[in-house]
């Protein structure tokens, strides 16, 4: 999808999940696990895991696999990995680099036929300075968000940062949060609940280049990448639980600054 030459904002769309697909921002990919074979996985970076629900048995190069629970994020450290989920379980994968993968393979390969130069390259980010090589297992839940930002449970690895964002039943419509990026996409993954991504394009000077907001339904298993200079905030709507994962690459320094993300210490800027 091509930027207009007004605004230089990418057309965008939610794409749905299978289990096994791939759907990509232009510094990461996103691959949806279901079922209880086990799933191999490279990359020349860490990757991080997120179990939602139930747990795995994960092992990481030629080491013994390990038990994770539930409710918890792995760091999963550069080289091969292979995830075995539950019976009746799944998983996301998050990665910036994944070397398996063959090439075009992404659902949404086409909005990246052309890159966006404004966008900081995943590598400008991090190196791990404890915990190097190992399996780092963090439970979402033992995660404590700040006290004035209650639904800010961040993470990072040398290349990504997410945020888990989780609450029941619809979002306040009075408290939603419109903003945009200048220089890094936002991915939106979906995994439990039903959303409406609201986007708008900035006005310029030309009214015959002026865009309609959007306002793209989004159900579990889903994922938008919102373009730069998009103005977006996502509203969770309907009964039940939402749970909606921010993914971010590189990771976010503004948030790493504001001591927002949860294993900021593990990690120095390289």
């Amino acid at each position: 999808m091509t930027p207009s030459p007004e605004t230089g904002v990418r057309d965008t769309a939610v794409y749905n999940l299978a289990p096994g697909s791939v759907a990509r921002g232009q510094n990461f990919f996103v691959q949806w696990i279901e079922g209880d074979a086990p799933f191999a996985a490279q990359s020349a970076r860490e990757m991080l895991l997120l179990l939602p629900e139930s747990g795995a048995r994960v092992r990481v190069g030629a080491a013994a696999a390990q038990s994770v629970p539930g409710r918890s994020v792995c760091v999963l450290p550069a080289g091969d990995v292979e995830v075995t989920c539950e019976t009746g379980g799944r998983a996301v994968l998050l990665a910036s680099s994944r070397a398996d993968l063959a090439p075009g393979v992404s659902i949404n390969e086409n909005d990246y036929a052309t890159p966006d130069a404004r966008i900081v390259g995943s590598d400008a980010g991090y190196a791990r300075t404890r915990g190097n090589g190992e399996l780092q297992v963090i439970r979402i839940d033992d995660i404590v968000p700040p006290a004035d930002k209650p639904r800010l449970k961040m993470l990072q690895s040398d290349t990504l940062s997410i945020n888990w964002v989780e609450y029941q039943d619809a979002r306040d419509r009075s408290k939603l949060s419109p903003h945009s990026h200048a220089n890094f996409e936002q991915g939106s993954l979906a995994i439990a609940g039903h959303f409406v991504h609201h986007l708008r394009v900035h006005w310029g000077p030309d009214a015959n280049q002026w865009r309609e907001d959007q306002h793209l339904e989004a159900g579990p298993a889903s994922l938008i990448a919102i373009p730069v200079q998009m103005i977006h905030t996502t509203e969770g709507v309907g009964d039940g639980r939402h749970l909606l994962i921010d993914v971010f690459s590189p990771p976010r320094d503004d948030f790493i600054s504001k001591g927002w993300v949860a294993n900021a210490g593990d990690y120095a800027r390289s």
